[in-house]
């Protein structure tokens, strides 16, 4: 059985204590947290574990075989990389990192040492988005055209960075893992209302061929909206987190082009509007962080490469340091170079 230990007991440490001791083939054995409530919380929760203010207290530990690290992301590098390096598996809170050279370092002290890295990409592992790259892949769908999303609410500000990291990070997530081919460039702009980074933003990526993806993301909205539609040449996709029910559907509707005409008449190509059914997929409602920790332990136990690999979470982090980098530019767009692929 491999022990896990966390470190970080704030806003999302609960929900990984709560995932990780419902699963048979991992146990919980200790949570570090600097504040004393909150490991009081943990202590009355689960019974019989471990806690301690500081994470040096369990990185040298021997009975420890893998960590999951919650804390504020400007400490995610620094203690990801310790773990690695005491030899422990690890689990980490998007982001990966602070930048991608951090990333490419954790990439390589895991590749070294034969250790599992994973980021904790949570929607990648929900019902709906694995639903959704199942509808997407399927040649009934067609070609991808579009990805175009909304996420917005009254939200919390984040001190470490802008809201392209803390928001546009779950598009970028999605996008990786429904389409099979990299980001080019990216434009993005944003404005920051207050003291500090930008906390509205709006991002446009560039593929190779006729596919673009918009994402839209704001603190400061008065209803919380969590809206995508996928585009594809034969179907569309309606994706709405927000809803209770029927998250994802599915409408058979396009455009068809008759391109027959001579090149004489190619400005009169007629254009056929096709209008079908609307359907709900059943979706899978287990709690995405529980595929989400079975996918650690797996990798743990096999060598096996997670689904959101050190990799995956290095290639967010590049299109976010692009887009940062392009909202400081007012727009123009910037070139991502090096955004492989290892599946």
């Amino acid at each position: 059985m491999i022990q896990v230990a966390i470190l970080g007991y704030g806003y999302w440490g609960p929900n990984l204590a709560r995932n990780i001791a419902v699963n048979p083939e991992c146990h919980l054995v200790a949570i570090a947290d600097p504040r004393i409530d909150r490991l009081a919380d943990a202590q009355r929760r689960y019974p019989g574990i471990e806690t301690c203010e500081s994470p040096g207290d369990l990185l040298k530990r021997k009975d420890i075989d893998a960590f999951a690290i919650a804390t504020p992301p400007r400490s995610h590098f620094e203690l990801a990389l310790a773990a690695l390096r005491h030899g422990k598996h690890v689990l980490v809170e998007k982001p990966l990192a602070g930048s991608s050279e951090q990333a490419e370092c954790l990439i390589g002290e895991a590749e070294r040492r034969g250790l599992t890295l994973m980021v904790d990409h949570t929607f990648v592992y929900t019902g709906a988005v694995r639903k959704i790259c199942e509808l997407v892949k399927d040649p009934e769908f067609g070609e991808v055209y579009y990805y175009d999303s909304v996420r917005v609410n009254l939200g919390i500000f984040q001190p470490d960075f802008n809201i392209l990291w803390d928001l546009a990070v779950h598009d970028l997530s999605i996008i990786d893992g429904l389409l099979d081919q990299p980001i080019r460039a990216v434009s993005a702009t944003g404005m920051s209302h207050f003291e500090g980074a930008e906390n509205i933003a709006y991002m446009t990526l560039f593929f190779d061929g006729p596919l673009i993806a918009h994402v839209g993301v704001n603190w400061l909205a008065p209803v919380k909206v969590r809206q995508t539609l996928i585009g594809g040449s034969r179907k569309m996709i309606l994706y709405d987190d927000v809803e209770p029910s029927e998250k994802v559907k599915v409408y058979d509707k396009g455009v068809e082009v008759d391109t027959t005409s001579t090149p004489e008449n190619v400005r009169r190509y007629l254009r056929a509007y096709r209008t079908g059914d609307m359907w709900a997929p059943k979706l899978d409602t287990t709690e995405a962080l529980r595929h989400v920790i079975a996918e650690f332990v797996r990798s743990i136990a096999t060598g096996a490469r997670p689904l959101t690999d050190g990799q995956a979470g290095l290639r967010v982090i590049r299109t976010l340091e692009a887009a940062t980098e392009s909202m400081r530019l007012r727009g123009q767009p910037v070139e991502i170079s090096q955004q492989v692929f290892i599946r």
